[in-house]
């Protein structure tokens, strides 16, 4: 089997996982469903659930151990002459068009965590995690150091502005361009946070 065939497989495996989690905790809430009933709705062993998901709560939440990473990759990988703030809303508009192409996960993702404080929770902490390796990214970006204000701040604003967008695409029941909020919160953010008038 070839490392692509493996991967896709792999890919594909962690995804009928996460679904399915979702699936059933939408259907009977979160302290309802077991690990095991994950399993065998996503058609896998037990076993199998905890070669990539640690507990149920990570299957629900989808939450891939290398995504904060590729983020901080990505923000990496943008152009020397562009700004922190300008890389990280180019990439959070780039992962917000790959996230609307999702129209089914996403929205049913959002309405099962949002209905669980436990789901919340999971998440800030894993947002949190992830903001450390973003912004050592900025810090290099920025000439400061991973433990200065402005990397950090930077880093921890630019989650609140996806959750924004995405707490707004929620509200218009998943109608509005996602990619389009994402892009209306850094612009504000941008802007420094003018006052509505």
């Amino acid at each position: 089997m070839t490392s692509g065939l493996r991967d896709r497989k792999k890919a594909a495996t962690r995804r009928a996982l996460h679904v399915a989690a979702l699936e059933l905790v939408a259907e009977r809430g979160l302290d309802a469903v077991s690990v095991d009933e994950i399993a065998t709705a996503a058609d896998v062993s037990p076993r199998t659930f905890f070669n990539y998901f640690p507990t149920k709560d990570d299957a629900v939440l989808g939450l891939d151990p290398d995504e904060s990473g590729s983020v901080a990759a990505a923000v990496a990988a943008r152009p020397g002459d562009e700004t922190p703030v300008e890389a990280l809303r180019a990439v959070a508009v780039e992962r917000a068009a790959v996230m609307a192409r999702d129209g089914e996960l996403w929205p049913l993702r959002m309405r099962v965590v949002d209905a669980s404080p436990v789901l919340l929770a999971h998440l800030a902490a894993a947002f949190g995690r992830g903001d450390h390796e973003v912004a050592a990214v900025l810090a290099a970006r920025s000439g400061t150091g991973p433990q200065d204000l402005y990397p950090l701040l930077l880093a921890g604003v630019s989650g609140v502005a996806m959750r924004t967008a995405l707490h707004r695409w929620l509200a218009t029941d998943f109608t509005a361009s996602l990619p389009d909020l994402v892009d209306e919160a850094w612009g504000v953010l941008a802007a420094g946070l003018p006052a509505p008038r």
